[in-house]
């Protein structure tokens, strides 16, 4: 029996922000809907969890999991909006507060992917996507690319650390790059078809990544 665990936060756990009373389906039960006999998943993301979170929800990660599959880190750099909507007096001062930030960020990052390798089983690591309209989240404009900018450093390091732990990547910016992507009950959510782009880009990595090379790979686009 092969069985994925998904967790991190609302990337995975979008039940309320899909129309489920009009028969579409969350993340979790697309990705089971595309699974082969054998396979299961389980999900343990919770909706608003942060990187910190992770370790205790590997706790409610079931004994035979084969595949952990991670999604998180947005709420942590949304958490810095303030930072990033701040005043600085020059480039260099600014800079010398995102690094700081993305310090902090890289730290913790680092603290759950260690935690989560430890329990020796397949892991896979997301990036943040960075086409949903979060700037308005963030008091961001959203032209110039200044979003992409902002969620760029927090994905590096994702990828930083996920080379450093020789794990896969799947990143979700190439993926979930469409408006229809995101749900009408909040912009910076997976709607059912962003959600169905996510659920096929697991299986995809899941089933085509040789987890025994111990190799960073990075997963993007559909095809």
């Amino acid at each position: 029996m092969n069985h994925i665990v998904l967790l991190g936060d609302s990337i995975f756990d979008n039940g309320i922000y899909v129309h489920q009373d009009r028969g579409e389906e969350p993340v979790l039960e697309q990705l089971r809907g595309l699974l082969p006999g054998g396979w299961d998943v389980t999900l343990v993301a919770v909706d608003g969890h942060r990187i910190a979170d992770v370790c205790r929800q590997l706790d409610r990660a079931t004994a035979d999991a084969s595949h952990l599959v991670i999604s998180v880190g947005g709420n942590d750099a949304l958490g810095q909006g303030s930072v990033l909507d701040g005043r600085a007096g020059t480039v260099s001062d600014a800079l010398v507060t995102l690094a700081r930030t993305r310090e902090k960020f890289r730290h913790e990052y680092r603290q759950m992917l260690d935690t989560v390798c430890a329990r020796g089983k397949a892991t896979v690591v997301c990036t943040i996507y960075d086409r949903c309209p979060l700037g308005a989240e963030w008091g961001l404009p959203d032209e110039g690319g200044v979003l992409q900018a902002a969620v760029a450093v927090f994905d590096d390091l994702i990828i930083g650390e996920a080379i450093r732990a020789r794990v896969p990547v799947l990143d979700l910016r190439p993926i979930c790059d469409d408006p229809a992507d995101y749900s009408d009950k909040s912009p910076i959510e997976p709607s059912a078809i962003g959600g169905a782009k996510i659920a096929r880009a697991i299986w995809r990595i899941v089933a085509g990544h040789d987890f025994r090379r111990r190799q960073t790979v990075v997963f993007g686009s559909e095809e």
